[in-house]
């Protein structure tokens, strides 16, 4: 009897646990555990936020060895720490590019300029982020000279860049009709001058068909309130972009790195295609373990150090364990940069007057894309986590991220920000007394500043809570913002608690507990990782059992060579390419016993003529996968 008594306990634990949890009817776990994604009737549906942080989300943050440490002086420290850096960029990389650390030992560090970090494979790092010097590193800037200076600044360091700089002769068309939101393939007028790899700028004019479908940014500019400054937006104002990297070619159609976020309709706009040629970009930097604490006068004195961190021109960086005070404008600020993270950071305490371009403590802002900032917290600022980064930003996450005492809310700023995940984001306690209860945003903002208008577009809140605030969801034209499992004491997008009339966003299960998968970053990146994992699963398979090896002669006139080795009986196809995917040849396809084998390619197509001059590829596909090399012809 106690045996039963035990079971049917468990039993109805089971069935009481199982009640607890729902998940979303637009994402959710299907049969068989994979993520399903359900798309509207104008083909929205929640993107994949997963590809955000250092290097695509996939690899760890590495923990670079220290090669130099420096201790403080007195009087200026900024030439003495950017001095040292140099010296470790001179010095060797390893296997992954990383050249070394340098370590700051603990102490008060008095920095009177713009520390300039520019060497790609380096690290700073402090000893800690705290506020006793005995133990920590601070950096403490003083004096406002220039005004409103970066206390340190990370990257290239050219502002609004934009990924600008283009490889001339390759420009190409998207041809695809319709590029959906959180799709990675479309179609290129050619794509013979592009290779897997190559680093490409995604391009969406600013037109008059497109301007029209999304009525001119839903400015409300004839409404009261607006000035002769707050007009709708015009034709060339704002142009999605997108930096990304190619992964596949098959014919004309490339599939990219990671999704778009925004849908790219070619009658509405014809976008296009070129290579980014890079110039002054910095990778692999991290900066670690260090306090920025910034002189001021309190209150609302600005003639003091503006930024704290500044990361411009930059990708595939990190910055963690960090604490950024008193800074005017931003604790850490984004700009031409990509696959950033910042993890376990502090951006406490701005001193500025209260409105403008300030106190924005984790800025994205133009030209910010795959931005993860996780575990992170704001205090007395205005926007805390914000993008204020226009149509050039997107894919950036919020995760696990904290706030207190903000004076408005986290939110999508202006001119239609793309693919903002706010996940588990939590307001630590309420508006503050007398000002707007909005504590976070995805929505319309009108004439606000200069013609914001809509503000977010395929934005998520997943999992929030905002005490008892609002949060504000709206659809904006052709897109669609999302509220789910969110927390609050108003989750709308209806008036008057939005500021400006329009349809509310997708919002479901408000102030119910339990949504599965608790984080979606966290859902989608595992995914990916399990995909990788399985991807690498086959390709160490095919190598143990298959394995193609590199022709001979390459360069060759007459003929070549195609060595393969097979250690157990399979059915193959072995194929040529010509530059643009087109098949040439086929010169097996059939079943074979294990063996090596020796197949000669004399330089004919299919039907015998000979194929002219140039670059070819060759590919052995068996059992459902494939190895590939690459030969000169030259006649």
């Amino acid at each position: 009897m106690k045996r039963y008594l035990t079971f049917s306990l468990i039993l109805l634990s089971l069935i009481c646990y199982s009640q607890s949890f729902w998940q979303s009817q637009i994402v959710y776990y299907g049969e068989d555990s994979s993520l399903v994604y359900v798309s509207d009737a104008e083909g929205n549906c929640i993107p994949d936020f997963s590809y955000a942080g250092y290097m695509g989300g996939l690899q760890a943050i590495p923990d670079v060895p220290v090669v130099k440490t420096l201790a403080p002086l007195d009087g200026d420290n900024t030439t003495r720490i950017m001095n040292a850096l140099s010296q470790i960029y001179y010095m060797p990389s390893d296997e992954n590019g990383f050249r070394g650390t340098l370590l700051l030992e603990p102490g008060i560090w008095e920095i009177r300029g713009t520390i300039i970090f520019k060497y790609s494979g380096v690290v700073l790092r402090g000893s800690g982020d705290g506020d006793d010097p005995t133990f920590n590193t601070i950096l403490y800037a003083t004096g406002n000279s220039p005004a409103q200076r970066t206390v340190l600044m990370v990257g290239g360091g050219t502002l609004n860049n934009r990924w600008r700089d283009e490889v001339a002769g390759t420009r190409k068309d998207i041809i695809s009709d319709t590029v959906f939101v959180g799709e990675r393939k479309f179609v290129v007028s050619d794509a013979s001058v592009y290779t897997v790899g190559d680093n490409i700028i995604i391009y969406h004019p600013c037109t008059e068909a497109w301007l029209q479908s999304i009525d001119y940014g839903g400015t409300h500019s004839n409404e009261s309130g607006a000035t002769e400054e707050d007009i709708p937006w015009t034709v060339g104002s704002w142009p999605i972009v997108f930096n990304r990297y190619i992964t596949a070619i098959q014919g004309d159609t490339v599939t990219i790195d990671a999704p778009v976020f925004n849908t790219l309709i070619r009658e509405l706009s014809q976008s296009y295609v070129y290579k980014y040629s890079r110039s002054n970009l910095k990778t692999k930097i991290g900066i670690e373990n260090l306090r920025i604490d910034i002189e001021t006068a309190g209150g609302t004195d600005e003639d003091h150090a503006w930024q704290a961190l500044d990361l411009v021109q930059i990708e595939d960086a990190w910055v963690r364990n960090c604490t950024f005070l008193h800074f005017g404008q931003s604790g850490i600020r984004c700009n031409t940069a990509t696959r950033i993270t910042a993890e376990n950071c502090r951006a406490l305490d701005p001193v500025s007057i209260i409105t403008g371009e300030r106190r924005y403590n984790f800025n994205v802002y133009t030209a910010s894309q795959q931005i993860l900032f996780k575990n992170c917290h704001a205090s007395n600022g205005r926007h805390h986590y914000v993008s204020n980064g226009t149509t050039y930003t997107s894919g950036c996450v919020f995760l696990d991220c904290t706030s207190s005492g903000a004076y408005t809310s986290s939110e999508g700023h202006r001119s239609w920000s793309m693919g903002l995940l706010f996940d588990n984001h939590e307001e630590l306690d309420g508006p503050r007394s007398g000002l707007n209860p909005r504590l976070l945003g995805l929505y319309n903002r009108g004439y606000y500043g200069t013609s914001h208008g809509w503000a977010a577009a395929h934005s998520v809140a997943w999992n929030c809570d905002v005490a008892n605030g609002y949060l504000i969801v709206q659809k904006p034209p052709t897109a669609q913002n999302y509220a789910i499992g969110c927390f609050g004491y108003r989750i709308t997008g209806e008036l008057p608690y939005a500021e400006f009339e329009e349809p509310e966003g997708y919002i479901e299960g408000s102030n119910q507990p339990g949504l599965d998968p608790r984080s979606l970053y966290l859902a989608q990146l595992e995914e990916r990782r399990r995909a990788a994992v399985n991807v690498i699963d086959q390709e160490e398979q095919f190598v143990k059992h298959f394995r193609l090896l590199p022709n001979y002669p390459n360069p060759f006139n007459a003929g070549t060579m195609i060595p393969f080795f097979l250690d157990k009986p399979v059915k193959i196809k072995l194929t040529i390419y010509n530059i643009h995917g087109q098949e040439v040849a086929i010169l097996i396809n059939n079943y074979l016993p294990a063996g090596e084998y020796y197949e000669w390619w004399d330089g004919n197509n299919a039907e015998g003529k000979p194929m002219p001059s140039g670059l070819y590829f060759y590919s052995l596909l068996a059992d459902q996968n494939i190895q590939s090399g690459k030969m000169l012809f030259i006649k």
